[in-house]
């Protein structure tokens, strides 16, 4: 047994399997030509927001365009940061937007897949053994230096003005530890941690190909990074990454690019460790524009709260309006896509790595809101109607009830103006129903009128009184308005707006004006969908009813 066997046995005398023995338990895919494995790799430290969805929704759609396969996988080895039911927001966050991993971790914490588990956590032993491996061969080794010496070495590289700070070549003191020296530290009871041994010295340059931004080249990685952590015995992301990638398969990892400057590192892992390292796409922060500096930035959980996953669920984003954006942000082309084939399932457009945007995608509220309406408005009622109730019935018992109580006339409600050649656009979100149309029912009808100036009170009992005597729901919506004007006409009402305009001195007002006395008396606004059918809906008797209450309230 060499020095490095014997300092992998003191360092971890339980662990007695091999790397060999997880290469057979996880056996490589057997997969299409040309099919990619992706995974969403969140760690449980936050919620799920606007760019961690949209670095999630590019690995779904990758894989499902390939005939491929995507995963979830939790990265929760920073005990520190994790927090509680941190796992369990991420998957119902994922499912609220019909993103469902082909493997993975599901809300009870259960892992499902030949490649379980999917918790890092839970995979200790293999990191170790990996660990192990490298110390072995000389390829890894103990560090117990404290703080204070990590300092000092520092203090003395600064002093020493080197061009590198860290800890690499003689600066490493540990790099040459013999067994008797490691043997005594562990009885000694210091803690260690695992570093791996750069292959690499200052000055070296590195070359690799990200799929997104090409060809990079840049310094190569010198420092004798930590594998293993000291207090826990777990990998950072760097180890645990490499290792979790290559035996679950992954071909493609997407990215943000806050991990650019780190493939140099992720590259010697992977070739210390002997694996085939899996393809890059680094892509962009998804970003704000700051009203305040008139900059782009960086979204923030703080400044942001509209950009979390769980605000928007909450706030009722139809999950067609939300992939509808991420579509629309995920690449340049698909606007115009979207226009040339306005009724298309947007799934026939094929998203692709090269055409997502380099500087960032801008999540833009407003735009966000208008593809939501655009999205809404092309819902059948019956659709609509299905998902306010179930979003209600979470985050609106009430509504959920009137809904439930008034089915057939709810979704009748929801029709008006809805199958028109240009949909009603009303509705951004599931929490804007209630409040666009709960003065429909009479359990949500506050008796409040939006009056208009000038109104000529005297006349709405005449107006009131032979519009329900003439009303005739059987006629189509120019027979019904004709009858509005000839009403208004004998009570002095111009019946024809551009004459009314011309000659305004002459009438009380215009046939437009007799159609808001019975809007607002009927809704309690001026603005409302297609006037007709509102009365078609709520019949005679309940028209007679909302009229009279408004009589009484102006009296």
């Amino acid at each position: 047994m060499n020095n490095y066997e014997k300092i992998a046995e003191l360092l971890f005398p339980n662990i007695t399997k091999t790397p060999e023995y997880y290469e057979k338990k996880y056996a490589k895919r057997n997969l299409p030509e040309g099919a990619k494995v992706t995974r969403f790799a969140p760690s449980p430290t936050g919620y799920v927001h606007m760019g961690s969805l949209l670095t999630c929704f590019y690995d779904y759609i990758i894989a499902k365009q390939s005939h491929g396969v995507f995963f979830l996988r939790i990265e929760d080895t920073d005990l520190e940061r994790t927090i509680d039911h941190g796992v369990e927001g991420i998957v119902e966050d994922l499912a609220s937007f019909d993103i469902h991993a082909d493997e993975g971790v599901d809300e009870n914490l259960q892992s499902y897949g030949n490649y379980a588990p999917y918790i890092q956590t839970q995979r200790q032993e293999i990191y170790l053994t990996y660990a192990k491996d490298l110390v072995r061969k000389g390829l890894a080794y103990p560090c117990f230096c404290t703080k204070e010496e990590l300092q000092a070495i520092r203090q003395k590289q600064e002093e020493n003005k080197e061009v590198q700070i860290g800890y690499y070549g003689e600066y490493a003191t540990c790099r040459n530890l013999t067994p008797e020296e490691v043997e005594q530290n562990l009885k000694a009871g210091k803690p260690f941690v695992i570093r791996f041994k750069s292959p690499a010295k200052v000055g070296d340059r590195v070359h690799f190909y990200d799929v997104l931004r090409g060809e990079q080249e840049m310094a190569d990685n010198v420092n004798d990074v930590v594998i293993i952590k000291s207090k826990s015995l777990l990998p950072p992301y760097n180890f645990a990454h490499a290792i979790d990638d290559h035996l679950m398969g992954t071909t493609t990892v997407i990215r943000s690019n806050e991990w650019l400057n780190s493939v140099p590192e992720h590259m010697q892992l992977f070739r210390a460790l002997g694996f085939d390292q899996p393809e890059y796409c680094h892509v962009a922060f998804v970003q704000r524009f700051d009203q305040e500096t008139g900059q782009k930035r960086k979204i923030s959980k703080r400044k942001d709260p509209e950009t979390a996953v769980s605000y928007m669920v909450k706030a009722g984003y139809p999950t067609d309006s939300v992939m509808e954006y991420l579509y629309t942000i995920a690449n340049t082309n698909f606007e115009e896509w979207r226009i040339a084939n306005p009724n298309a399932n947007r799934e026939e457009f094929l998203i692709t790595l090269e055409k997502m945007s380099l500087s960032g995608a801008l999540f833009d509220l407003d735009k966000f809101n208008d593809v939501s309406k655009n999205v809404i408005s092309k819902m059948s009622a019956e659709k609509v109607y299905e998902l306010v109730l179930q979003w209600a019935k979470t985050y609106d018992v009430e509504w959920a009830e009137i809904l439930e109580k008034h089915r057939e006339f709810a979704i009748k409600m929801f029709a008006i103006d809805r199958y028109n050649q240009k949909p009603r656009k009303d509705i951004v979100k599931w929490e804007d129903t209630k409040n666009l149309y709960g003065y429909f029912f009479d359990e949500l009808f506050d008796g409040q009128y939006e009056m208009e100036e000038n109104m000529h009170l005297e006349d709405l009992k005449d107006i009131f009184d032979r519009y329900l005597e003439h009303f005739d729901d059987q006629v189509d919506n120019s027979q019904w308005f004709e009858m509005v004007k000839s009403i208004g006409c004998d009570l002095g009402y111009c019946p024809q707006i551009k004459e009314y305009k011309k000659n305004p001195d002459q009438y009380k007002g215009h046939c437009g004006t007799v159609c808001t006395y019975i809007r607002i008396a009927l809704t309690g606004r001026k603005n409302t969908p297609d006037l007709f059918s509102i009365c078609k809906l709520f019949g005679k008797e309940k028209m007679r009813q909302r009229m009279q209450a408004f009589l009484a309230k102006i009296k």
